[in-house]
C-alpha cells in the first residue's frame, strides 16, 4: 500500500516570473523545461503560477500576495512540494517554508536531485554528492531543537558550538573528503586517457536530451543508455568508432542546460575533462526545438567557462524527422516570414553562411542523412590525423583510389 505522505509529495506546483530581463515568452519556456525536469524527477505538475514584476523579491521570491494564492491552491489540493524556476536562497527558502509550509525545492536543487538518481558510477555518484553538499552548506539556516549547546568541560572550554556550527562543521569536512576522492578518481581518468594513446578523441557535446546517445549508439553500434528524459546519461561513455579505415574516439558526455548550477559544473570537472581534451567537438542540437537557438547559446556559453569554446566543431542538426515548420496560406495577407516559417533548407543556408564551421543535419533516430554525417566527420577527423601524423597522408590517397 503507497503510503499517503508520499503520494502527496509526488503533486508538484511550478513558481516562475516574469521581469524586465525575462519575458513572457522566455518565463513559459523556463516553466516547460522546469515542468519536464519534474516529470524526470517524478513529479506530476497540477498547476503553474507566474507573476510579473521588476525583479524577485529578496525574501519571498515572490509577492506576499501571490504566496497567499499559492498557499491557499496547496492546502486545498494537498499539494506536497512547490518548486521555483530560479535557485533561491536561505533566507528566502526558510521565508517561504515558513508560508506555505510544504517541500520547496529551486531548478538548482530539482537538478541535483535528477542527477543523483541517474548516478551509475562511482565516479558520478561522487561528483553529485559533492555538488549536494556544496549546495546545502550555505543554506542550513535552522538550529535543531533538541540541542541548545553542546556542553563544555576538559578541553572544552568557551561558548562551544550551536548545532548548527556542528552541522556546517560535518559538511565542510565530508566536502574535504569528497574532494580528494574525486582527485583520486580525476587522476585514475587521466591515466586511462593516456593509456588511450595519440588516437584522434571526438567530443559529442550539446544541451540535454538532444540525441547524443542515441547518435552515440548508432555511430559505435553500441548500447549507451537513451531516454527521452533530461540526463538520460551521466556517466562519461568512449568508444572505439572506425569510418573508412580512420579509427578514433568518440565521447558521449553529460548534457548541459540553461541554468546550469556552477556546483555542477565545478564537481563535474573530470567528466568535463574528456571536453576539454578533445581534438573535435560534435555539438548536437535538437532542431525540433522550439528555443533551439538558445539552447545552442547556453551550451557555448558553458565551453566558453571550461576554455573550450575554439576547439574545431561540427554542428550536428538532428532530429530533423521530428522538425515542422508553419506555412503562409493566407493570400490576402501579407504577413512577413519569421524563423517559425523557415523549412530546413532555410536553415541549413543559414546556419552555413552565418557560421565558420561545418554543419548536417540528420535524424539519429531514423538513420536519415549519416552516410553524409559520416562523411563529414571522416574529413574533420582526417585533416586532425594528418596534422598529428604527416607521414600517413599516402594511405588515405591509395585508400580513397580503391573505393
Amino acid at each position: 500500500m503507497i503510503d499517503q505522505k508520499e503520494a502527496i509529495s509526488e503533486k508538484v506546483v511550478l513558481i516562475g516570473v516574469v521581469t524586465q530581463k525575462q519575458d513572457e515568452t522566455k518565463s513559459q519556456e523556463y516553466l516547460d523545461e522546469l515542468e519536464f525536469l519534474t516529470l524526470t524527477a517524478g513529479g506530476v505538475v497540477v498547476k503553474r503560477f507566474v507573476q510579473k514584476m521588476e525583479k524577485p523579491n529578496p525574501k519571498t521570491f515572490l509577492g506576499t500576495g501571490k504566496l497567499e494564492e499559492v498557499r491557499d491552491f496547496i492546502q486545498g489540493n494537498e499539494i506536497g512540494t512547490a518548486i521555483f524556476d530560479d535557485e533561491l536562497s536561505a533566507g528566502q527558502l526558510r521565508n517561504i517554508e515558513a508560508i506555505l509550509d510544504c517541500k520547496i525545492l529551486d531548478r538548482t536543487n530539482l537538478i541535483l536531485d535528477i542527477f543523483a538518481q541517474r548516478a551509475q558510477t562511482s565516479s558520478a555518484k561522487t561528483q553529485v554528492e559533492l555538488a549536494q553538499h556544496q549546495y546545502i552548506l550555505p543554506r542550513l539556516t535552522r538550529l535543531w531543537t533538541h540541542l541548545d549547546k553542546q556542553k563544555g568541560g576538559i578541553g572544552m572550554r568557551g561558548p562551544g558550538e550551536t548545532e548548527i556550527e556542528t552541522d556546517r562543521r560535518i559538511i565542510r569536512d565530508k566536502i574535504d573528503v569528497l574532494k580528494k576522492k574525486l582527485l583520486t578518481i580525476d587522476k585514475q581518468m587521466s591515466v586511462q586517457r593516456k593509456n588511450r594513446g595519440k588516437m584522434v578523441r571526438v567530443a559529442l557535446v550539446g544541451y540535454t536530451n538532444v540525441g547524443k546517445s542515441t547518435l552515440m549508439n548508432v555511430i559505435s553500434k553500441s548500447d549507451v543508455f537513451a531516454e527521452d528524459k533530461l540526463f538520460a546519461t551521466l556517466d562519461t561513455t568512449v568508444r572505439k568508432v572506425v569510418i573508412k579505415n580512420l579509427p578514433f574516439l568518440m565521447t558521449d558526455t553529460v548534457g548541459f542546460i540553461r541554468k546550469l548550477p556552477t556546483q555542477l559544473v565545478e564537481s563535474f570537472k573530470s567528466t568535463l575533462d574528456e571536453v576539454r581534451e578533445a581534438d573535435l567537438l560534435l555539438h548536437v542540437v535538437d532542431i525540433s526545438h522550439a528555443s533551439f537557438e538558445d539552447q545552442i547559446a547556453s551550451v557555448n556559453s558553458v565551453l566558453a567557462d571550461i576554455k573550450c569554446a575554439d576547439k574545431p566543431t561540427l554542428m550536428v542538426f538532428n532530429k530533423i524527422d521530428a522538425y515542422s515548420f508553419e506555412t503562409i496560406d493566407d493570400d490576402d495577407l501579407v504577413t512577413e516570414k519569421g524563423k517559425e516559417h523557415y523549412t530546413l533548407q532555410d536553415w541549413q543556408k543559414t546556419w552555413m553562411n552565418d557560421f565558420d564551421v561545418p554543419s548536417i543535419f540528420i535524424s539519429a533516430l531514423n538513420k536519415d542523412n549519416l552516410e553524409d554525417f559520416k562523411e563529414t566527420v571522416y574529413e574533420e577527423v582526417k585533416k586532425i590525423h594528418i596534422q598529428r601524423f604527416p607521414y600517413s597522408d599516402f594511405l588515405y590517397t591509395e585508400y580513397e583510389e580503391e573505393i
